[in-house]
């Protein structure tokens, strides 16, 4: 299973604004396995970083002009990505921006590039309902260290959530290996279940069937009718 952790930072908080991506960052995963194989690119966004965006990533305007635009690396980031299932924390903010971007340019959006996506910040709020699920949290919870990480950075992100991730689904291991294990094999004409010893039948004693119509009888007084165990019982007897 090839998975891809993915981070974005961006001019500011909405795209229908017309804030544009200025940082991509990938990390592969094989089989939960990280391959040491990444993807990273700084994006001229051909407008001005916003001063909020500014202080969360530090990526200015300066620093930004002489990087290639999206267009430019459009076709090696969907190479990297296609087919593989996308790992993001928030998702539908760097998913809304790629769609944002590869739509400008008449590309087929994430959902159609890639094999679904896996949202972090959701899983995290189902896992651990009413805590939270921040990156820096989810780090705190996991026990991840995190102390390099002064400010957002879209690579130094994508490599600590898939850590998070990684800690987040640990268990999931040995699920993947009992899914990748053959089936059990037998020669023609033999019988699996022949050294199969039989199975051994207790049958309920009269005091234990005596106190289950006891119980029925006050479940039957507390509801004032019968109860659905009788009702099934009369039915299958055919009365």
């Amino acid at each position: 299973m090839r998975q891809i952790v993915l981070d974005t930072e961006t001019t500011g908080l909405e795209w229908r604004s017309g804030h544009r991506v200025v940082e991509i960052g990938c990390v592969e995963l094989l089989n939960r396995n990280l391959t040491g194989k990444h993807y990273h690119v700084y994006l001229n966004p051909e407008r001005a970083v916003d001063a909020e965006a500014l202080a969360v990533h530090g990526l200015s305007d300066d620093f930004l002009a002489d990087k290639p635009r999206f267009r430019d690396i459009v076709a090696d980031f969907e190479d990297f990505v296609r087919d593989a299932e996308l790992v993001i924390h928030n998702a539908s903010f760097d998913v809304g921006f790629l769609d944002h971007e590869l739509s400008l340019l008449g590309r087929a959006p994430i959902g159609e590039l890639c094999g679904g996506v896996v949202d972090t910040l959701k899983m995290a709020k189902e896992q651990n309902p009413g805590k939270k699920a921040s990156l820096d949290a989810l780090c705190e919870r996991h026990q991840i260290e995190n102390a390099h990480r002064t400010r957002h950075g879209a690579l130094l992100d994508a490599e600590i959530l898939a850590e998070v991730y990684l800690a987040m689904t640990r268990g999931q291991e040995s699920l993947i290996i009992a899914l990748e294990e053959p089936a059990p094999r037998f020669e023609a004409g033999s019988d699996p279940l022949a050294e199969r010893p039989p199975l051994k039948v207790l049958r309920a004693t009269e005091a234990e069937l005596a106190e289950h119509e006891r119980i029925l009888d006050l479940i039957e007084k507390a509801a004032k009718g019968p109860s659905l165990w009788r009702t099934l019982e009369a039915a299958a007897a055919g009365k």
